[in-house]
């Protein structure tokens, strides 16, 4: 890693952010020179950003608290095409009022990260300009600066075609319309750099070159490293789901226990990434050993699940999980299920409880769980795995049911 100068780049290499950049001592420089704009893009596939968006989140953000301004490029032009990078199949297409739906919970996600206010950072929309293009003068315009040798060297490309999967022509484009947008956000909003994944190199390189040839302009752009856990898993999914940023899809106790329920190897690394604790007290915490490792993570949940949902979330949830785990056992805002009075009059079997409350997919799942000493009923492990959950079993008009130490519902009659 060069020395660097810079505010911006010596804070984005000091916490891990960078992977590669096309030529680091020249930004640098143009950033010690004064405010640059760059951008990260979201395609709008969901109506919200999830863990996996966390690292350029974080990136825009130590962007705009060292003096420069970051712009969050949304995706409603290229949406519609679909990013091969990283995926073995085609995405679903979307029409356009999903993708507006999408674009507004997006603008919620980044809200919790970004000040939007005047001067501050700017959303943009790629269909402003993509929507509009006419195909045969956008190929002869600049399609020509795309050899198809090149494109076929990106991963985004290879790694499809070396699995066997199909690539179509539509997908094909999507290099091009992001070197594209690079090209009209340096026209329209002075734009210098874009920054992204390290599954977006290729496309990133093939927009620094676009500017280069079409208008001369000096680009630049920086990729992050590709963030797995210390088992190997991708980040942002949990149990096969997404772990949603917006608390409508998510809530803010289960985000936070996310963080909490971190792997040893991993805290001091997400401390960095994912929380703005000085780099001292990172490194405090990350040498903490045996027991005290808990007290790391219990910070680390807190400090990340205050920038995504606010202190007071955050102190709500870290006091239900307090509750949770080391106090009476219950919280008013645990997640919960609703079942029918009627129901638990008849009693409930505890094989669909625990089905419902979605600690097992079928009966042998939530049988091995009981088998497994994994399954409690109010702090109780069950061990009958034909017992009737019923009325009996409410303590002020909810029980708590719960699958291993780590995950517990309330359960209410309505």
């Amino acid at each position: 890693m060069p020395s660097f100068r810079s505010e911006l780049l010596r804070t984005l290499g000091a916490r891990g952010y960078i992977h590669q950049c096309t030529d680091p001592e020249a930004l640098d420089a143009l950033a010690c020179e004064g405010p640059i704009t760059a951008y990260i893009g979201f395609d709008c596939t969901a109506d919200s950003l999830h863990v996996g968006n966390l690292v350029g989140i974080m990136m825009l953000r130590v962007l705009q608290r060292t003096g420069h301004r970051p712009v969050a490029l949304v995706g409603g032009g290229t949406t519609k095409v679909g990013d091969p990078s990283g995926k073995d199949t085609q995405r679903q297409l979307l029409d356009d009022a999903a993708i507006g739906r999408n674009k507004a919970g997006i603008r919620r996600s980044l809200g919790a990260f970004l000040d939007f206010g005047r001067e501050g950072a700017v959303l943009a929309d790629n269909a402003e300009w993509l929507d509009g293009l006419a195909y045969i003068p956008f190929l002869r315009d600049f399609g020509r600066h795309f050899t198809i040798n090149r494109m076929l060297t990106f991963d985004s490309v290879r790694l499809r075609l070396e699995r066997e999967q199909p690539l179509t022509l539509l997908e094909f484009n999507y290099m091009v319309m992001q070197a594209y947008d690079f090209l009209e956000l340096g026209r329209r909003l002075g734009v210098r750099l874009q920054m992204g994944g390290s599954d977006q190199w290729g496309n990133i390189v093939g927009g620094v070159d676009l500017g280069r040839r079409i208008d001369g302009a000096a680009l630049f752009g920086l990729t992050s490293p590709l963030i797995t856990t210390a088992s190997g898993e991708k980040m942002g999914k949990s149990a096969g789901n997404a772990l949603w940023l917006n608390a409508d899809r998510l809530k803010p106790f289960d985000y936070f226990q996310f963080w909490r329920n971190a792997e040893d190897a991993d805290v001091g690394r997400f401390l960095r990434l994912f929380t703005e604790l000085p780099l001292d007290e990172v490194a405090r915490l990350e040498a903490l050993q045996g027991a005290e490792v808990n007290e790391a993570k219990k910070v680390l949940a807190f400090e990340a699940t205050k920038l995504a949902h606010g202190a007071g979330a955050a102190q709500a949830a870290a006091e239900t999980a307090r509750a949770v785990f080391e106090g009476a056992g219950v919280a008013d805002d645990m997640p919960g299920i609703e079942v029918a009075g009627d129901d638990l009059d008849a009693g409930i079997p505890v094989l669909d409880l625990l089905q419902r409350a979605g600690f097992a997919a079928s009966n042998g799942e939530a049988r091995r769980l009981i088998r497994g000493g994994g399954a409690r009923l109010n702090d109780e492990p069950v061990r009958d795995e034909a017992l009737l959950v019923g009325t009996g079993d409410l303590r002020d008009g909810r029980l708590k049911l719960s699958a291993g130490r780590k995950r517990h519902v309330l359960v209410r009659a309505v």
